[in-house]
């Protein structure tokens, strides 16, 4: 996927009040309840229908690498789909999200201004709102630049601009050579 939807999809998993299901053989038969038939999992996976029967009896217990790096990914999508539900509405109405990166961030300034563009290592408490926007965005399927545009969006507000309080004429806040991105609830 893309590292602002890879980071809101963390965030989210912390949430979680049950541990995800570690072997292959009990994330296989998770799969099957969910999908309610070997044939559908077998055809998301892209593999035979008789191995995911073989995994579901126990017969087989490792996958190869990337049948396990897809098996964990296709698991953690739909795991605890109500709790999920619920920690992104309690992020866009009342709590917010909370960005944690080490990027470019700045916007067109006279240089030397401490608020040309640079490299910062921030972390904010973006709010309800900013939240709502970001998950939205990702559940439309937006792009890894537009979530980032929104992400900009709300650090130009809250970060620099203090919410309204200063630097009313800040045009476009650049966010770019991400290092390290991390979304908390």
């Amino acid at each position: 996927m893309s590292m602002f939807g890879d980071g809101l999809d963390a965030a989210v998993q912390k949430a979680f009040t049950r541990p995800v299901p570690k072997s292959a053989p009990a994330q296989m038969r998770y799969l099957v309840k969910q999908l309610k038939g070997t044939k559908a999992v077998a055809q998301m996976l892209r593999i035979s229908q008789r191995t995911v029967e073989r995994y579901v009896k126990d017969q087989i217990k490792k996958p190869r690498p990337d049948l396990a790096a897809r098996l964990e990914g296709e698991v953690k999508k739909r795991w605890q789909p109500q709790i999920r539900a619920k920690a992104r509405q309690k992020a866009a109405t009342t709590g917010g999200i909370v960005i944690d990166t080490r990027a470019r961030i700045g916007y067109t300034a006279p240089i030397g201004t401490t608020d040309e563009d640079r490299l910062r290592h921030l972390t904010v408490a973006l709010p309800p709102q900013y939240a709502a926007r970001l998950f939205d965005a990702q559940e439309q399927g937006a792009s890894d630049q537009q979530i980032q545009q929104i992400a900009a969006e709300a650090l130009k507000e809250v970060y620099f601009q203090d919410d309204g309080r200063r630097a009313g004429q800040l045009e476009e806040v650049r966010f770019t050579d991400i290092e390290h991105l991390e979304f908390d609830l």
